[in-house]
């Protein structure tokens, strides 16, 4: 029969105090159930493991040999149970994020700031991915949370949609659409534009838009990157259908975004987490700031 961690606990108080009645004091409990204990154990083990007198309780050989390892699981017990509630209570813990460069450059600056303030034990780390990285990255585990526009029905995966966030146009300051305080697909059909790759979801809602209008689709330059999008917006003279997150990476530029509409479209910005792993005490904290951070950028 294996000892029970009552028992070890009781073998424990007794070994540390030599007194029957002491040790019953820190367990709680009364001195006959505490010996009865104490019996049941050398019963299992089959050696005796004190030597009684009405003076002093001392540990025989078999208690010694016993104590040396019985005390090492219960110090490595108390630590994992230190552990796990230490992750609980976001005394310690790490979460990895990823997220597409401009949302990870717009949002997860506020979002590590924050964390910081809140919880300062916890740790993160972040990795800016293109769209399919970051959905292959969390279902295989090598990170816990993603962030940006996923498409539904993805395999393995739990996706919680955040905001929805605009398209909206980009134009310079100068530009002689400028004045406008909102267009239309069909206003911006004929100027130069720069758009994204066809490799991005962005080209094909962009696509959509001029459709939706009845208007041809002709970019002057296809890019990769938003951040190149935007230099050339700023620069050449180009204007760009882009997510309205992107007015984070405006900042003091000559750059404008305007509303963009008939039709409007819009995306989801979600959260993405593995379906088969439930999320950590980190995770849950850490979801919430970024909502909270998402939110607030959009309005």
């Amino acid at each position: 029969m294996k000892p029970s961690l009552r028992q070890i606990e009781c073998f424990q108080a007794v070994a540390e105090l030599g007194s029957f009645s002491r040790a019953a004091e820190r367990m709680n409990t009364t001195q006959p159930a505490l010996s009865q204990a104490i019996r049941d154990l050398e019963t299992g083990l089959g050696a005796r493991l004190f030597d009684r007198t009405t003076r002093r309780v001392d540990l025989t050989e078999a208690g010694e040999a016993f104590a040396a390892s019985a005390f090492v699981v219960l110090a490595e017990l108390d630590r994992a149970v230190s552990n796990v509630q230490d992750l609980g209570q976001l005394r310690r813990g790490r979460l990895r994020i990823a997220a597409p460069p401009l949302l990870a450059a717009a949002v997860l600056p506020a979002v590590l700031r924050e964390t910081a303030a809140q919880h300062p034990d916890l740790s993160l780390q972040v990795e800016d991915l293109g769209t399919d990285a970051i959905v292959e990255q969390v279902r295989n585990g090598r990170a816990d949370l993603g962030l940006g526009t996923f498409q539904p029905g993805e395999e393995g995966v739990v996706v919680t949609p955040v905001l929805r966030d605009r398209l909206m146009v980009f134009l310079a300051a100068d530009h002689a659409l400028a004045d406008q305080t909102e267009l239309t697909w069909a206003q911006i059909a004929g100027q130069p534009q720069v758009a994204l790759t066809r490799e991005s979801g962005l080209r094909l809602l962009a696509e959509v838009g001029f459709e939706s209008a009845g208007q041809p689709y002709r970019p002057a330059l296809e890019v990769h990157q938003i951040h190149t999008a935007l230099a050339l917006v700023e620069q050449a003279g180009l204007i760009a259908v882009l997510p309205a997150y992107a007015k984070a990476a405006v900042h003091a530029r000559a750059i404008l975004a305007r509303a963009l509409t008939t039709p409007d479209i819009a995306r989801e910005v979600a959260l993405l987490r593995a379906r088969d792993r439930s999320p950590s005490p980190a995770h849950v904290a850490v979801a919430a700031i970024l909502t909270r951070v998402l939110r607030r950028m959009a309005t």
